[in-house]
C-alpha cells in the first residue's frame, strides 16, 4: 500500500513552515498519542504517521528530497519507530511544549543567532524598472569590538554554567510531564561570564548603525524582498547574525502607474487632433516615441506601446506601455474663437445623428426611459 503524503497526513500546505508544522503535530500528538489512547492500534497507527511526516518535514535535507522525489527520497531515512521507542508521553509533550517553557530539547540550547531585521526602501519607478545600487543606514545590534563578542573582559573566557551543565536548560518533572525551562542562571546561554567586557556589560554585542549597499536588481515592485544574510542583528554572546530583509516601496511617479509588467500612462489630446488625427510624442521609461493617433479618436481609447513596459525581476518578456486618450477641452478661449465653436456646433447641429452617433444613441434611450414611465 502507498504511504500517505506528508503534508496531507500533517493537515498543512506545501509551503508551512516549522510553526504551523510544530501546530499540526502537536494536535495529532495530543489526540492519538498511545499514553491517552491504550490498546487502540489505530491510534497508534496515526501517531506513528504524524510523527514520521513531522520529522521529516523538519529536517531541512530530508523535507527537499521529499519534495523532489517523494517517500522515495527519504524512504529509509524516516523515521518512523514505534510510538513507544520514541519517548513517553511526558517526552514527547517536552518536546511539543518546549518554547512554550523556555525550553525546546537539545537542538535549542544555548542562545539563539541574532534576529532578522527588515528595511523598507522607497525607490522610484525609473530605479526599480532599470536596477541601482543603494546606500541605506541600519540602526541595529552589531558584535562588539572591544570582546569581539565573547561578552567577556579582556582575555578572559565564558565558563559553562554550573546549574544546567552548560545545555542552557534545566528539566522539571510535573507528573508524568517532563517540561524544560531557560536555566535560571545563564539564561539560556549555558555558560557565565565572571568579568563581563565594560563596553557591552557582558552581551557580547552593541548598538550601532551601520551603513550597508544594496543591489536593487532591474524589475524589482513593491513587496519584493531582498535578502542580506548575515546584517541582522549580532547574535548575543557572539552567536552568529539574522539576516536583514529589504522590502521595495516603488513611490508613484507623475506619469506612469505600474499594473504588473505594464505601464499605463494618460495623454491629452486637442480636439483638433482627436478630430482629424495626427502624431503625438509620447514618453516611454526609455525615452520618447512617436504614437500615430487615427481620426475621430474617442477620449478614453487605449493604446497598446509592445515591450515599452518593464521586464519582470523574475524574467521573462517586457510587459506593454498602454496609453490612454484624454480629450482636453480648450479654456482661456477668447470671444471671437468662442464664437467660431458657436458657428462650428450649429453646423453639426443639422447632421447631429451623422457627425455625433453616440450622443444621438444616448438621446434616444433617455427618450425611451421616459416614454415608459
Amino acid at each position: 500500500m502507498s504511504k500517505r503524503d506528508y503534508y496531507e497526513i500533517l493537515g498543512v500546505t506545501r509551503e508551512a513552515d516549522a510553526d504551523e508544522l510544530k501546530k499540526a503535530y502537536r494536535r495529532l500528538a495530543m489526540k492519538y498519542h498511545p499514553d491517552r489512547n491504550p490498546d487502540n492500534a489505530e491510534a497508534e497507527d496515526k501517531f506513528k504517521e504524524a510523527k514520521e511526516a513531522y520529522e521529516v518535514l523538519t529536517d531541512d535535507n530530508k523535507r527537499a528530497a521529499y519534495d523532489r522525489f517523494g517517500h522515495a527520497g527519504v524512504d529509509g531515512q524516516a523515521a518512523g519507530g514505534g510510538a513507544h521507542g520514541a519517548g513517553g508521553f511526558g517526552d514527547i509533550f517536552g518536546d511539543i511544549f518546549g518554547d512554550i517553557f523556555g525550553g525546546g530539547g537539545a537542538r535549542r540550547r544555548g542562545p539563539s543567532r541574532g534576529a532578522d531585521l527588515r528595511y523598507t526602501l522607497e525607490i522610484d519607478l525609473e530605479r526599480a524598472v532599470k536596477g541601482s545600487n543603494e546606500k541605506i543606514r541600519v540602526p541595529t545590534w552589531v558584535t562588539c569590538d572591544s570582546c569581539e563578542g565573547s561578552g567577556a573582559e579582556g582575555s578572559e573566557k565564558p565558563v559553562g554554567c554550573s546549574t544546567c551543565g552548560g545545555a542552557g536548560q534545566v528539566r522539571m518533572q510535573q507528573g508524568f510531564f517532563t517540561v524544560q525551562q531557560t536555566c535560571p542562571t545563564c539564561r539560556g546561554a549555558g555558560t557565565i561570564i565572571k568579568n563581563p567586557c565594560k563596553k557591552c556589560h557582558g552581551q557580547g554585542r552593541v548598538q550601532n548603525t551601520k551603513t550597508l549597499s544594496v543591489n536593487i536588481p532591474a524589475g524589482v515592485d513593491t513587496g519584493d524582498r531582498i535578502r542580506l544574510a548575515g546584517e541582522g542583528e549580532a547574535g548575543p554572546n557572539g552567536m552568529p547574525p539574522g539576516d536583514l530583509y529589504v522590502q521595495i516601496s516603488v513611490l508613484e511617479h507623475e506619469i506612469f502607474q505600474r499594473d504588473g509588467n505594464d505601464l499605463y500612462c494618460e495623454v491629452p489630446v486637442s480636439f483638433v487632433d482627436a478630430a482629424l488625427g495626427g502624431e503625438l510624442e509620447v514618453p516611454t521609461i526609455d525615452g520618447k516615441v512617436k504614437l500615430k493617433v487615427p481620426a475621430e479618436t474617442q477620449t478614453g481609447k487605449l493604446f497598446r506601446l509592445r515591450g515599452k513596459g518593464v521586464t519582470s525581476v523574475r524574467g521573462g518578456p517586457p510587459g506593454d506601455l498602454m496609453c490612454r486618450i484624454v480629450l482636453e477641452t480648450p479654456v482661456g478661449l477668447s470671444s471671437e474663437q468662442k464664437e467660431l465653436l458657436r458657428k462650428f456646433q450649429a453646423s453639426l447641429d443639422s447632421e447631429d445623428s451623422r457627425h455625433n452617433p453616440r450622443r444621438t444613441t444616448w438621446f434616444e434611450g433617455v427618450k425611451r426611459f421616459f416614454d415608459g414611465l
